[in-house]
C-alpha cells in the first residue's frame, strides 16, 4: 500500500501544479478572474487542469478499491501511468492541442483498467 500513497501524493501534487499554473497563466496572459476564456494560451492550461480534475473523479477511488480488493502493487502502477499520461497530456496541450491524444490515450486505458480491476474484484469478493 506504500506505492498507492505514493502514487496518490504525486497525483495530488501535480494536479495542485496544474491549479496553480492556471493562476498563473491568468496573470500572464490578462485574463481576470472569474473569466474562464480569453488568451487561447491560457484557455489550454486552463483545460488542462479542469480536464485532469475530470478524471480524478474516476482515478483516485477506483485506485484506491484495486488496491484494497485486488492488488495494491497494480493499482500503484496503473496509477503511475495515469501520472505521467496526464504529463504528456499537458505537455502536448501546452504546444500543439491537435497531439494531446497519446497522453489522454494513457490515463484513460490506465482509468478503464482500474475500473475493471474493481469491477473484478467485486465479482470474486462478493459472489
Amino acid at each position: 500500500m506504500h506505492y498507492v500513497i505514493l502514487v496518490t501524493a504525486l497525483i495530488l501534487l501535480q494536479y495542485q501544479y496544474f491549479a496553480y499554473s492556471v493562476g498563473m497563466a491568468r496573470g500572464k496572459f490578462g485574463v481576470q478572474a472569474p473569466a474562464t476564456t480569453g488568451d487561447e494560451n491560457f484557455e489550454r492550461i486552463y483545460r488542462v487542469h479542469l480536464n485532469t480534475l475530470e478524471q480524478l473523479i474516476v482515478t483516485l477511488p477506483s485506485m484506491w478499491i484495486c488496491a484494497y480488493f485486488f492488488r495494491a502493487d497494480a493499482a500503484a502502477i496503473l496509477g503511475a501511468f495515469f501520472l505521467v499520461g496526464r504529463l504528456i497530456y499537458a505537455a502536448a496541450y501546452k504546444n500543439n492541442p491537435s497531439s494531446r491524444g497519446l497522453g489522454m490515450m494513457i490515463g484513460f486505458l490506465a482509468n478503464i483498467l482500474l475500473v475493471l480491476s474493481c469491477l473484478y474484484a467485486a465479482i470474486i469478493h462478493f459472489l
